[in-house]
């Protein structure tokens, strides 16, 4: 039985129109016959009061008078900047309808038209010619708000459309409320709008953003670092989520940061954990090791450097081989072929040298190359007989047949992740890759598709390997606990107890990983794990007992539930 969730009070200021048009507390027709008269609301009303459930109908209806998903996902971002609790109440009855709208992949298109469908601001903007007003403006966004988390972008790399300049990051504080449980008062998404390359925007009169070539270097340097103290000294306990930052500064501000706060990057470490996870769970109807796989990963940009990055330390973690071991088992390609020693600096990121990820050029002596001297993905999978083969190079259809075929000759059950986003892009359909090796593949996409077939007639269920599966119950975790630092440890525990939900370890024929639409629960977990791990390795910032985490944590859950009101000219405005 669902115990009930009591209603919370609130002490609330504003009156009349004022009332109606705060998205944070805001009813709409569901003020109550009382609250109407206290804050002047009976001639602003009609006459009926509709319960949330009678609205989220009403909404629903509307909803569905938008014939395309990008129209869906404009009368959503209208219903959340009027009703913050329909809007996530709405989306929360309908996860698996939804979330691909105001997320993956539609919100791609809406960022990508963002100057074009602008109505109303959200959150902060902060923009490099006017860094001498930053704290000013940083500290009259969040006057009288404890901020848990902040979700910050540069706009370089998003969602596999590339450098948009300005948008805000909105969506990824939305679904840390609508999964993650994270009250969206406490939520501060932060646009650090440092111009763009993006011609197009550039030349578009109506871009709303800074219309200027992108800055770098150390002028960029130190302008996000001005962001980051801000940060770090209003808010020290929150969570710093980076969002769709570039390639050549992703890992590089994660790196430089994460030891002076609780840094997060979704695109580097949500991506690894949740593939960590599902590749756990693989591991688990093979019943072998993290340790005995070998593993090509096709794309090397923040998201295939993160989930190397993460498969190595659970490897290191889980069967205690040193990184330089670990790291022997790992093959990446990029578009210029097999990273290997030959490429040369020019061509090789720092960090794949210091994480031991470049192959020694005597391995390679006699391999098959292209016209320009590379070593191609086909030949790197006949030589290495890989057993996980992972996706995340935006290269639609790279997986071949002749490819996923030389896997499947190498390994009794290969596991084949194609995480490209959107599904236009993915490297292999999964209905191709089960066909081709006559539903022998363990499966997971980064986007969702429907079950294939398997040769016995039954569905196999294609797992969704979604980063919202596990980064808002990271990060829940984190923020719970107050905990200084995200550290390697806390997101492999929130990655363990995700595979250990997976539904292939009752039967190894269904999906890698649970279901989308019981992704609010699956994060709770994980975020009772994170807190609980931060507790035990002493990252938290409160006196807590690890028995004690999971009722702490249902106490700070924030639900969609409407509050009753009380009229106190000293109480709450924002």
């Amino acid at each position: 039985m669902v115990p009930k969730v009591e209603n919370p009070e609130f002490r609330v200021a504003l009156r009349g129109g004022a009332l109606l048009g705060s998205p944070r507390f805001n009813k709409g027709t569901a003020f109550t016959v009382e609250e109407r008269k206290a804050f002047g609301l009976t001639g602003r009303l009609p006459s009926r009061v509709n319960t949330l459930d009678e609205q989220c109908a009403r909404a629903w209806d509307q909803l569905m008078t938008r014939e395309t998903p990008i129209r869906k996902n404009s009368f959503l971002q209208s219903l959340k900047d009027q009703n913050w609790v329909l809007y996530y109440s709405l989306i929360s009855k309908n996860l698996r309808e939804l979330v691909p709208i105001i997320y993956t992949p539609t919100e791609a298109e809406a960022i990508s038209n963002y100057s074009h469908l602008f109505r109303r601001s959200e959150g902060l903007y902060l923009t490099f010619c006017d860094q001498d007003t930053m704290e000013e403006d940083f500290l009259e966004q969040t006057k009288g708000r404890a901020i848990d988390l902040v979700v910050c972008s540069d706009a370089e790399a998003i969602l596999g459309i590339g450098d948009q300049g300005v948008g805000i990051s909105a969506a990824k504080s939305a679904i840390y409320t609508l999964i993650g449980h994270i009250d969206p008062i406490k939520s501060l998404p932060v646009t650090l709008d440092v111009g763009t390359d993006n011609e197009d925007l550039l030349n578009d009169n109506l871009y709303v953003g800074w219309p200027h070539r992108r800055v770098r270097g150390e002028e960029y340097d130190q302008f996000i670092d001005k962001f980051v103290q801000l940060v770090r000294k209003y808010f020290p306990h929150s969570l710093l989520h980076f969002e769709d930052f570039g390639v050549t500064n992703a890992q590089r501000l994660l790196a430089r940061y994460r030891d002076q706060h609780a840094c997060f990057n979704d695109d580097i470490q949500g991506t690894g954990a949740v593939t960590l996870s599902c590749i756990m769970a693989a591991v688990g109807v093979t019943k072998s090791k993290l340790c005995d796989q070998r593993f090509i990963i096709y794309g090397a940009g923040s998201a295939g450097l993160g989930i190397a990055h993460q498969l190595r330390d659970a490897i290191v973690s889980t069967d205690n081989l040193s990184p330089a071991e670990a790291a022997k088992r790992f093959y990446l390609i990029d578009k210029h072929g097999l990273i290997k020693e030959s490429l040369g600096s020019s061509l090789i990121r720092d960090s794949l040298y210091e994480n031991g990820f470049v192959r020694p050029d005597e391995e390679w002596e006699g391999a098959k190359t292209n016209e320009s001297g590379e070593v191609g993905l086909l030949e790197v999978v006949k030589r290495t007989k890989p057993t996980v083969l992972i996706g995340c190079s935006t290269h639609a259809g790279a997986f071949t047949e002749e490819v996923v075929k030389a896997m499947a000759e190498g390994c009794d059950r290969p596991i084949i992740l194609p995480l490209s986003n959107p599904s236009k892009l993915v490297e292999v359909d999964p209905a191709d890759a089960n066909k081709w090796t006559e539903g022998k593949a363990l499966i997971a996409t980064g986007s969702p598709f429907p079950p294939t077939k398997m040769p016995n007639g039954k569905d196999y269920i294609i797992a969704e390997c979604n980063n919202a599966l596990i980064y808002p119950g990271l990060g829940f975790g984190a923020m719970i606990c107050q905990s200084r630092r995200m550290t390697d440890d806390m997101i492999i525990a929130g990655a363990r107890r995700l595979a250990s939900l997976s539904p292939a370890l009752e039967d190894p024929d269904n999906a890698l990983l649970p279901d989308f639409g019981d992704a609010p629960g699956i994060n709770f977990e994980v975020a009772v794990a994170v807190a609980e791990q931060a507790i035990e390795e002493g990252s938290a910032g409160v006196d807590w007992k690890k028995e004690d985490v999971r009722e702490r944590a249902k106490e700070r859950k924030w639900q969609p539930i409407y509050g009753e009101y009380v009229y106190d000219p000293e109480g709450e405005q924002a």
